[in-house]
């Protein structure tokens, strides 16, 4: 196992201990076995890479609901290394492929389930990267495709080669994490974790690719759904 030689994070034992982590993790290979996946009622897997129902995952479903709260598309289950995206010209669930492979994350697995907001558009004329705005729901790993009724807790703003890549926060409604309503009760009641995603997302893709612009709370979290929401309005034909 490799010495860590330097760390940086004086006084911040829950980074320390998360690096250390990522320390020992990095010893060992990352798997290429694809996992399991766990089909939702409605969906079909036509074949290994897709994933698809009577319903546009990306058009069909609504951004919010009458009691204000959001719909998340579970993309990447709590956990997971294999990269599934939304295809917006389809709206079905597909296994991103790199190289001619299924792409998998080389890091450790999500740190939450991750995914997309229907009918949300980040710009590319606005600074966008021409997507859907994405969502970190924490809590446990739920099937991919899965919709899921959310409350958002903030934003972690942030920028992909100098393009807006923001990562909402949000929490299921039929959860223990429900009770919470902003990132500060999040971080009093679980301590680190914000810590923990901001690190995740600044190094999963690698030294230097993302940006952190740091935290919002649900306020500034929820002005930028509703701009995504209206650039993906005036985007229909």
């Amino acid at each position: 196992m490799p010495i860590i030689k330097k760390i940086l994070l004086h006084h911040n034992y829950s980074r320390i201990f998360y690096i250390i982590i990522l320390a020992i993790i990095s010893t060992h290979p990352i798997s290429t076995q694809a996992e399991n996946v766990n089909v939702v009622g409605d969906l079909t897997l036509t074949d290994p890479y897709t994933l698809m129902g009577d319903k546009h995952l990306a058009n069909d479903y609504p951004p919010m609901n009458a009691d204000d709260t959001i719909n998340v598309i579970v993309e990447i289950p709590a956990g997971s290394v294999d990269k599934w995206e939304v295809d917006k010209s389809s709206g079905h669930l597909k296994w991103e492929f790199k190289d001619d492979q299924p792409r998998q994350v080389q890091y450790l697995g999500y740190p939450g389930n991750y995914g997309m907001i229907p009918q949300t558009l980040l710009s590319e004329a606005e600074g966008g990267d021409g997507d859907p705005i994405d969502v970190l729901l924490l809590g446990a790993a739920l099937p991919r495709g899965s919709v899921i009724p959310s409350r958002l807790l903030g934003v972690l703003k942030m920028r992909d080669d100098g393009e807006q890549d923001d990562k909402l926060i949000a929490v299921p409604l039929d959860s223990p994490w429900a009770k919470l309503s902003s990132l500060e009760e999040l971080d009093t009641e679980f301590s680190g974790i914000t810590q923990i995603i901001e690190l995740w997302f600044t190094h999963y893709k690698g030294p230097g690719k993302m940006k952190s612009l740091g935290f919002d709370g649900p306020d500034k979290a929820q002005d930028i759904l509703n701009n995504a929401i209206q650039a993906f309005l005036q985007a229909q034909p």
